[in-house]
């Protein structure tokens, strides 16, 4: 969805996954930063994984899965985790790139079931799955997903089954209190931040933990890394929301305005609720907006102040990972932490 992760970097190792295409040149940005670059290898056995992973004696749950995970996902979960282990000295990197797969397995089958709940149409440039072959089928392969997550992470001691049993239970939470805030006008911003604490930024805290666990880190430098993949996923998350409304459709690879259509309380509108701005709170109460009602409240939101609001606290909970990272010993991957945070809150809006 963010444009320097569709963008084509020459340095890359050539292949036919996503890893072809990650990092845009912005004025900033140095190659020998490039977060990705480092741990391209692995990526591409996380790919490997992946794509073993989904084959079935039922070929609709292969397709259905394919035709999501060869999407042109980011795979930016499995690259924290990768990174993590990496900071902190792992070795054994057949290990992590089995908990790398698990974690974007695990965020894949979210988004298969996201689809359905919110009846997306639309998913990452092409026709959803739901869309494409039914709620039935969608639905089981969300299961299949997250049943192949756990031959992963199923392999490994109590610690790392618990952590990831506990991500998804997050996920599934955060799901449910999404839901109460549909179309609530009632939502505040700490409203907002729990939901995406548990739906979006779980993952990233859960990866980076389970990185540096299975690196052997120390169970406070656990806890740092992990918070810092928890701030980085929310700061990700609410570049996410500000795309929504100002992005490009082409780089999103859906419309904008699809928080408004769903009433998913993304942070703009929060913010936008905040203030009493009058359309955004009627197209956000109404059950079908009208493409003219969901136009008008954009425009609304790109006049108002909820913009730079947003893009303010992306760059707070940023800093707050960026800060966090400095308590681990210094690294050419600490160097990459550091520098995904900054190409989070960098994007082109």
């Amino acid at each position: 969805m963010e444009s320097f992760l569709y963008q084509q970097n020459k340095r890359k190792i050539q292949s036919p996954s996503v890893l072809a295409g990650i990092v845009e040149k912005i004025p900033f940005f140095k190659e020998s930063l490039d977060p990705f670059s480092c741990v391209a290898e692995e990526l591409e056995l996380v790919e490997q994984n992946l794509t073993r992973s989904i084959r079935s004696k039922e070929c609709v749950l292969t397709e259905i899965s394919s035709h999501l995970i060869h999407s042109g996902g980011k795979r930016v979960r499995p690259m924290v985790t990768l990174l993590a282990f990496k900071a902190f000295g792992g070795k054994r990197t057949g290990d992590v790139v089995d908990i790398a797969t698990a974690i974007e397995l695990i965020h894949t089958a979210t988004l298969l079931h996201d689809d359905i709940i919110d009846g997306a149409n639309i998913r990452r440039g092409r026709e959803s799955a739901n869309k494409r072959f039914g709620l039935k089928s969608t639905l089981v392969t969300g299961d299949f997903l997250f049943i192949k997550a756990f031959e992963f992470a199923g392999k490994f001691d109590d610690t790392v089954v618990q952590w990831t049993a506990d991500a998804c239970t997050l996920l599934t939470e955060g799901e449910i209190l999404q839901g109460y805030f549909n179309r609530n006008t009632k939502v505040t911003v700490k409203d907002y931040l729990e939901i995406v604490r548990r739906k979006t930024a779980s993952l990233f805290q859960t990866g980076t933990k389970l990185g540096a666990y299975m690196a052997g880190a120390t169970p406070p430098q656990v806890e740092w890394i992990g918070q810092y993949g928890l701030n980085l996923g929310i700061a990700f998350q609410m570049v996410d929301d500000v795309l929504d409304i100002v992005g490009h459709k082409e780089l999103l690879g859906k419309p904008t305005g699809m928080d408004l259509r769903d009433g998913n309380p993304s942070l703009p509108i929060v913010l936008s609720l905040r203030v009493g701005q009058k359309a955004v709170m009627d197209t956000f109460e109404c059950p079908h907006p009208s493409e003219g009602k969901i136009r008008g409240a954009l425009e609304a939101m790109g006049r108002g102040i909820a913009i730079q609001q947003a893009k303010v606290y992306s760059k707070k909970y940023a800093l707050k990972a960026s800060k966090l990272i400095e308590k681990i010993p210094p690294s050419l991957y600490r160097s990459r932490l550091r520098a995904l945070g900054q190409l989070i809150i960098e994007r082109d809006f």
